[in-house]
């Protein structure tokens, strides 16, 4: 496909129209993590209240503006609608608005378009039901291969994939063996594995240190607060998922920077 006359086209224009894209694409990640985790049907049967199961209307299903028109209640049954639904919406939508504006209309934005829904739907499920979805993670290994071959070759792809996933697997057999107990779920090495087929195993490196850092950071902060302790069990996707981002916009930025400062100290 030819994106030349697209690329006459301004960022800022481009992140808008991906905005509006966006919010579409994130109403649908609101079905994707309301039903995905009861194994349910994304597309059928049509919206519904959560509550009184009453269809909702086209003009109540206009992302983020028929939440504030309604109050954030359901027009049937006046029951009140988790502020997560338009949150999501947002969040996908400003994603998409800074994939198009750092990426173009390109493949790798193609690419980054259905990465970034998802990994909304991931920190979503995980944070709400500590699992990630093999419907997720399965089909997010052969795309991961499939883009990551475009993105960085082959080679890099399969490799990141052995790294990342090998990684964490060898990772999770020593807690056990040691523990006697999972310390981490299947769904985390399968979405790893997946991110490393993306990124390449120079990226999905910096993705498991981002990851590890920020989420020992918020398991210091809950217990500083006391709202966790040593045997509180802290979903692991949302912060690997947030790591993923940080590597997809900035990552070559921060590995540049490292080997500079590694340069610098030799």
């Amino acid at each position: 496909m030819d994106f030349s006359t697209f690329a006459l086209i301004p960022p800022p224009l481009l992140a808008v129209i991906g905005f509006v894209f966006g919010l579409v694409v994130g109403s649908f990640c609101n079905v994707c993590i309301a039903r995905m985790p009861k194994k349910k049907s994304v597309a059928f049967p049509a919206s519904h209240c959560p509550h009184c199961k009453t269809p909702i209307r086209k003009r109540d299903n206009i992302p983020v503006l028929s939440y504030l028109m309604l109050g954030g209640r359901c027009r049937q049954c006046k029951e009140r609608i988790s502020p997560v639904y338009p949150a999501v919406e947002l969040v996908t939508a400003l994603l998409w608005a800074a994939v198009f504006y750092k990426f173009g209309f390109t493949w790798t934005s193609a690419i980054y378009a259905v990465v970034m829904p998802t990994l909304v739907i991931i920190t979503v499920i995980d944070i709400e039901h500590q699992i990630i979805p093999d419907k997720i993670t399965l089909p997010g290994i052969a795309f991961g291969l499939i883009a990551g071959t475009y993105l960085n070759g082959f080679v890099d792809s399969l490799i990141g994939l052995v790294v990342g996933g090998g990684l964490f697997l060898f990772l999770a057999e020593v807690y056990f063996k040691v523990r006697g107990a999972m310390g981490m779920g299947g769904g985390d090495i399968k979405y790893i594995a997946a991110a490393g087929a993306l990124l390449g195993w120079a990226q999905v490196l910096l993705v498991i240190f981002l990851g590890a850092i920020s989420g020992a950071l918020f398991g210091a902060l809950g217990m500083t607060t006391k709202k966790l302790n040593f045997l509180s069990r802290i979903p692991f996707g949302p912060f690997l998922a947030l790591a993923t981002i940080i590597s997809i916009f900035f990552g070559d930025d921060i590995l540049g920077l490292y080997l500079s400062l590694m340069v610098v100290e030799q």
